[in-house]
């Protein structure tokens, strides 16, 4: 029997990202079957006759795993190109929604990280990894890597600190690779915003215009994002 994409522990966290008291992000009840039935072929709140949160946890009990995938999937879609502003929160920087959005934050960090592991079907990092490693090619860098790699399963939260320590890595290698200086007391997400910048990725150099604009620009915003949920000690 092959062992499950996806845990009904790790639903429950796409659950806790989506619903918002009965509601579902900010879909109306017309808006949302609209859009279920599209992803996945049912208009949950018809079939249910329940609220939007509860007809959507109601379909994730029971629908087929790679159905339910389909729609958490197209959600999570829906939530980085609308809900930027969470994504995107900096408690440095505003202090209006702190714990909410440094809530949702932490759960869509991990939605995003079980989604990139069911996309590329192996274990967590290990794919990236091996793609960071032929681009940084030093030997810190390759050291860094493998410990990560080691010690996702070993000491999860040490990784975590580990984490933070290989985006400075990187984000410095970049700014000595361009003859740039940056201020050694930039915070993590400082640091991936200058290097978006001098990548000429940032946000604002995206053209709105274009049809793929605005996902490009939810991509990139979501980078900064995760990287400026590790914070200095």
């Amino acid at each position: 029997m092959s062992m499950a994409k996806i845990t009904p522990l790790e639903v429950g966290t796409f659950l806790s990202l989506f619903v918002r008291g009965g509601y579902v992000l900010n879909f109306s009840t017309n808006d949302f079957d609209v859009f279920t039935q599209r992803s996945v072929g049912v208009a949950l709140c018809s079939r249910y006759g329940l609220s939007k949160g509860k007809s959507l946890a109601a379909y994730t009990n029971e629908a087929d795993e790679k159905d339910v995938i389909k729609l958490l999937g197209d959600l999570l879609k829906h939530y980085e190109l609308r809900y930027q502003d969470e994504i995107e929160f900096d408690k440095e920087v505003s202090y209006d929604h702190t714990g909410e959005y440094e809530m949702y934050q932490t759960l869509y960090c991990e939605c995003q990280a079980v989604m990139n592991r069911i996309k590329l079907n192996t274990a967590p990092f290990i794919a990236a990894g091996e793609a960071l490693k032929e681009k940084f090619g030093s030997a810190y860098i390759s050291s860094q890597i493998d410990l990560l790699l080691k010690m996702q399963t070993e000491n999860p939260t040490e990784a975590i600190g580990k984490a933070k320590e290989f985006i400075e890595s990187c984000c410095k290698t970049i700014f000595e690779e361009f003859g740039i200086t940056y201020d050694k007391d930039w915070i993590v997400s400082k640091l991936v915003k200058e290097t978006m910048k001098v990548l000429e990725i940032a946000t604002e150099n995206v053209d709105a215009f274009i049809a793929e604009g605005e996902t490009v620009k939810a991509i990139l915003g979501n980078l900064r994002g995760i990287a400026g949920k590790y914070r200095r000690a």
